[in-house]
């Protein structure tokens, strides 16, 4: 399995070694993004579609590892943030889908404009097709998991670990809470879908300051 234990090292490097050395490719797309010591910040909680595109091969079994950690932004009653996988194509600049890929998304609304999107706390999934066009494919409520969600909480970094084989299919999403790296959530993707290959991840978020690094 080909580990994306996720990509700060190489930004972190890439920021103080420019090119000296082989580093993935990446863009910051849209948003404020910024790199201190070994966290990617993105500093814009007004910013409805901030993204960094980051050039990674994928194909067959892969796993990627981060963690992010909650900065502000959501005293509005929203924010969100997610991972574009397997995208075949980016584009450097705001947009809502990300070429052919699957978005990975964590959503917090309280008012959500979407009888599909659950009140509160909720994850979901969406199928981009374009730039512009995106289907949601799953969607699911969190809320028993909002308990969570208090100010102490939210100042520490949170593991993330989603194992996606692009061969079969089937994306595993880990719960972070469960020492014993349970798999809180899976699903397998459209069939004409597979098998998965892209060259870029897109992380995006959305009416939120967020931070990320290695887990």
């Amino acid at each position: 399995m080909k580990r994306i234990v996720f990509f700060l090292t190489g930004l972190a490097l890439a920021a103080s070694l420019s090119a000296q050395v082989n580093l993935p490719d990446y863009r910051f797309a849209s948003g404020n993004w910024s790199i201190s010591g070994s966290r990617l910040y993105q500093n814009d909680a007004n910013a409805g579609l901030a993204k960094v595109n980051i050039h990674v091969p994928q194909n067959g079994p892969m796993l990627y590892a981060f963690n992010a950690r909650y900065e502000s932004g959501a005293e509005d009653g929203h924010g969100g943030f997610g991972l574009h996988i397997f995208a075949d194509t980016v584009i450097n600049a705001p947009s809502w889908g990300t070429g052919n890929s699957y978005l990975l998304w964590l959503n917090y609304d309280e008012n959500p404009v979407s009888r599909s999107i659950p009140r509160g706390f909720s994850a979901q999934v969406y199928r981009s097709y374009t730039n512009s066009r995106m289907d949601l494919v799953h969607s699911v409520d969190l809320n028993n998991y909002a308990y969570l969600l208090t100010q102490d909480n939210l100042s520490y970094p949170v593991p993330f670990k989603i194992a996606v084989d692009g061969s079969s299919g089937e994306v595993r999403v880990y719960d972070p809470t469960d020492a014993a790296g349970t798999a809180y959530y899976y699903f397998y993707v459209n069939g004409k879908d597979v098998p998965l290959n892209g060259n870029w991840v897109a992380l995006r978020t959305n009416g939120i300051r967020l931070s990320f690094a290695n887990p």
